[in-house]
């Protein structure tokens, strides 16, 4: 099983949970490659059984617009059929950023694996097993 997860972090709580998705996937037996997204292209995510994509909540509860907006906007048709798993930091609102992201990806045809993640702030205390459980979902 070959797994991708791409993210952007800018105060690193979403690059934390990056890491604990990886640990939680790589028990299953799985493959794991993780990149943040400037240095990632389509076919890592594509090219993947499963992917998990993560960004925290910017501004007015979208995604970080410099690069990983526009690298989702550039894999959005070809994501018909593939296994994504959504996750995200926040530190404000309400959670409506992951809500709107996790709708496009099932209207571009996306497979979603469980429930989109998010977390207050950096993981710690329950939120580690969360981001570790969402990992082993790639299997």
């Amino acid at each position: 099983m070959k797994v991708s997860i791409v993210y952007w972090s800018g105060t690193g709580n979403t690059e934390a949970m990056a890491n604990l998705i990886k640990e939680g996937a790589e028990s299953t037996g799985a493959e794991v490659s993780i990149k943040q997204v400037g240095d990632v292209s389509d076919t890592d995510v594509l090219n993947a059984d499963v992917a998990f994509l993560g960004c925290p909540s910017m501004g007015d509860e979208a995604l970080e617009d410099t690069e990983f907006e526009p690298f989702i906007a550039k894999i959005e048709s070809s994501l018909s059929g593939k296994k994504l798993g959504l996750f995200g930091s926040y530190g404000w609102g309400s959670g409506q950023w992951m809500d709107t992201w996790t709708e496009r990806m099932r209207t571009a045809g996306a497979v979603m694996v469980g429930e989109s993640l998010i977390v207050n702030e950096a993981p710690s205390g329950n939120d580690i097993d969360k981001c570790k459980n969402f990992g082993k979902l790639c299997g």
